[in-house]
């Protein structure tokens, strides 16, 4: 990869993608990286979806997996990276998609980049809803006696409406907060892991850890050899590393509000998914060894806690709960920013029913009706949670792993449209300050293989009970993940066939034009016939864009 000193500013870069400055451009290099940071969290993907690693392929698989799947993913956000830096718009993938490939693309890039990032807000917030609970219950036996799904889930629309109220604040007050969670995400891992380490009386084999393999999905009856274990259970446990390592995104969404925004989003996204990375791993390999009964976590459905509570006395389990749970506090409020800033570009270029609702910003400048939207539709996307599923006698939170696989289904297939569509450029792709040089080419092909790989993944049935060619299917065992990507792909095609190409013009320009000229273009030829030999940032694009008549 390379960077060169960038030379526009940032409103003169943004002027050239063709909108005007309208957020606060408040937030730091560090603030910027600290977001795509903060969503990716180790301190909560690791804890939530463990069972997901567990279930599919024991400590092996995540031991194992985890390195091997997050050096994919740090391939495309290399990807991710060199696309921001060209065009650091809060639209990220589908202002890129209408740039290099077409309208079409943009729209449907733009709907998946939504659902994935709703999906994820669902998801996390849940999650973090759900160690709330535990963490009460590890503080008062009687709050743990009166669990219910139902308790869970009004916890769940409490972190949402608290989320809600703190995102209604000014931009850089969430700066602050990212700045925040990063150290306490650092240090909190790092505290962790000491108490896993030292705390516990005995700890797990280098054998059981690295190569222990479980299979509690039900499907080949617990068989951990074979074909069928090696191609449909084992690849559903890249789902933990795959759901953990995403949202780094954000970096993009935030790169309107971001100063140095060509340089420091990229910068943001590759350096995120590499610390991440390692310092999950380190978690990870901690829990592990710390698994005292592998049959007992096994019995509880993969449960994170069980470990925990093996492992630690009551007062350090308590201590490790409350370090994750903040944390994924801190998580989902990262992830509302990001996805009401995509929502915040994407109702302004038109692509959203209620498009003049949701771009309005309050006096601090933040899109208060796109952060109450969000809100309501993740409290309506996770309501299957609250249906009591077990499998094998252990309670798996079905509806939650559909919900997770909905937000890698959705982000991914956004990401891989427009890195696709630059390999497609080749030479023709006008680079930003920070580029990859030639080694674009092999890196955007593996970005584009990993994804489709996993995208096949996330929508395979996670239990036998769950198949539909099963005669003994219930829904409740379902991976709803097919019905709703495949719906939501469904219902946009038909929109857009009905209605939406004739109406959806892609990018909007917004910034104001002199002299009556109607594009960018114009007043850039105009400043060159009356500045000959002259280099320009004209308020608009540099380069004339067919993308507006294309379908």
């Amino acid at each position: 990869m390379s960077v060169t000193k960038p030379q526009r500013s940032d409103d003169e870069l943004l002027a050239n993608l063709g909108y005007k400055p309208e957020l606060k451009r408040s937030w730091s290099g560090f603030s910027n990286f600290a977001i795509s940071f903060s969503v990716i969290s180790i301190l909560s993907g690791p804890f939530i979806s463990f069972f997901i690693g567990w279930n599919n392929g024991g400590p092996a698989a995540i031991s194992w997996g985890w390195p091997i799947v997050c050096a994919l993913i740090l391939v495309v956000g290399l990807c991710m990276g060199e696309l921001v830096s060209a065009m650091p718009t809060s639209g990220g993938m589908y202002y890129w998609a209408a740039k290099l490939g077409s309208l079409r693309s943009s729209y449907f890039t733009g709907w998946l980049d939504f659902l994935g990032l709703l999906a994820i807000v669902a998801a996390v917030s849940y999650g973090c809803a759900t160690f709330i609970d535990v963490t009460l219950s590890s503080f008062s036996s009687a709050w743990a006696e009166g669990y219910s799904l139902s308790r869970v889930f009004l916890i769940f629309i409490a972190v949402l409406v608290v989320v809600t109220i703190l995102s209604i604040f000014s931009s850089h007050l969430l700066a602050i907060f990212n700045n925040i969670s990063v150290w306490w995400h650092v240090i909190g891992t790092a505290a962790i892991i000491a108490i896993i380490i030292f705390v516990p009386e005995r700890h797990a084999s280098m054998a059981d850890v690295f190569s222990q393999r479980i299979n509690n999905t039900g499907w080949f009856d617990g068989a951990t050899t074979g074909m069928g274990f090696i191609f449909l259970v084992l690849p559903l446990a890249v789902i933990l590393p795959q759901f953990t390592v995403t949202g780094y995104d954000a970096s993009c969404h935030m790169s309107e509000e971001t100063k140095g925004a060509s340089n420091s989003a990229a910068n943001g996204i590759w350096q995120a998914i590499l610390y991440s990375a390692i310092g999950g791993w380190i978690l990870l390999l901690g829990i592990l060894f710390a698994v005292q009964d592998a049959d007992a976590v096994t019995a509880s459905g993969g449960s994170v806690v069980t470990v925990l509570n093996q492992a630690l006395s009551g007062p350090w389990v308590s201590t490790v709960l409350v370090i994750s749970t903040v944390g994924q506090c801190f998580c989902a409020m990262a992830c509302m920013t990001s996805t009401t800033r995509m929502l915040f570009a994407f109702s302004r270029d038109g692509a959203v029913p209620g498009a003049r609702i949701w771009p309005r910003l309050n006096k601090s400048g933040v899109p208060l009706y796109s952060v109450a939207l969000v809100a309501g539709l993740a409290i309506l996307l996770a309501l299957p949670a609250l249906v009591e599923v077990d499998i094998n006698g252990a309670p798996v939170p079905v509806a939650f792993n559909a919900v997770v696989s909905i937000g890698v289904v959705g982000l991914y297939l956004a990401f891989a449209i427009p890195i696709y569509q630059r390999l497609r450029k080749g030479s023709a792709f006008e680079r930003g300050s920070w580029h990859l040089g030639r080694n674009y080419k092999w890196l955007g092909t593996i970005a584009v293989v990993e994804i489709a790989l996993t995208t096949v993944i996330a929508l395979l049935p996670t239990s036998p009970l769950g198949a539909p060619w099963n005669p003994d299917f219930e829904w409740k065992y379902f991976n709803y993940t097919p019905l709703v990507v495949g719906g939501t792909l469904l219902v946009l095609w038909l929109a857009w066939q009905l209605r939406v190409r004739h109406t959806y013009t892609g990018p909007r320009h917004t910034v104001d034009l002199p002299n009556g000229l109607t594009s960018a273009d114009e007043l850039e030829i105009e400043y060159e016939e009356h500045h000959p030999g002259h280099h320009h940032a004209v308020h608009g694009s540099h380069e004339k864009s067919d993308a507006n008549h294309r379908a």
